[in-house]
């Protein structure tokens, strides 16, 4: 295991590791905890009761923050025609068809989002063994496989995220930055919660909310009392 460093060990005091805060306490003590020089990001970590090994217990999606994620996407998008203008207008960072395929199979990939209109996923299919293990593949479920190429960069520059259960059930996703003000931190915390509450299987059984933590990049995790968001 590394070796943690002083400052690390010295904001992991002010954590009492056994103990679920309310979700305002938490978040106080995440920007308490944060130890780095520059504006750390927070995130959250939830462990849902979800069995991701079978099919009707997935769990994947996308939310809109109410108050963004503090960091600037970059969205590509893969369009023609009038769907290609549409997206320009709406402050796409990259758009193309088979050029930036060509582009993207040479190694380049400055950018953070991938949006495809249907009619292009033939041609980025081609993508999916380069895109897949980036988690950059475009997906209906996400909302960023569809015609409506103007909302899709819109949200995603608005502070739309991804969220996606991993094999251990485990659920990662950045909330905004520890410079954000309290009160937004909760909020977008709180509709993330909410998001993944609707998204629960049907499928899945007993305990679906286990645990919720959160964290500043470099800081101790602090864990958050789920009744206190829900």
């Amino acid at each position: 295991m590394a070796k943690k460093g002083k400052k690390y060990l010295e904001a992991a005091k002010l954590v009492d590791r056994t103990k679920a805060y309310d979700i305002e306490e938490a978040v106080s003590l995440v920007k308490k905890t944060a130890i780095a020089a520059f504006d750390e990001s927070v995130d959250v970590a939830v462990r849902l009761g979800v069995d991701t090994r079978k099919n009707d217990q997935q769990v994947r999606g996308a939310v809109v923050l109410p108050n963004g994620t503090g960091k600037t996407q970059r969205v590509l998008v893969f369009a023609k025609g009038d769907k290609a203008k549409e997206a320009q207008a709406a402050g796409a960072d990259y758009v193309g068809e088979q050029d930036l395929v060509e582009k993207i199979s040479g190694g380049w990939f400055d950018f953070d989002v991938v949006v495809a209109t249907p009619d292009m996923m033939a041609q980025v299919g081609r993508l999916g063994r380069v895109l897949g293990p980036k988690g950059l593949m475009p997906n209906p479920k996400t909302g960023t496989v569809t015609f409506d190429v103007e909302k899709a960069v819109k949200e995603i520059k608005a502070g739309k995220v991804e969220y996606r259960a991993q094999k251990d059930g485990n659920v990662h996703v950045p909330v905004g930055k520890v410079s954000f003000d309290d009160q937004k931190l909760v909020e977008n915390i709180k509709v993330l919660i909410e998001t993944l509450v609707k998204a629960k299987p049907a499928a899945a059984k007993g305990t679906y909310m286990k645990n919720i933590a959160i964290s500043s990049t470099m800081g101790p995790g602090v864990k958050v009392a789920v009744a206190s968001i829900r």
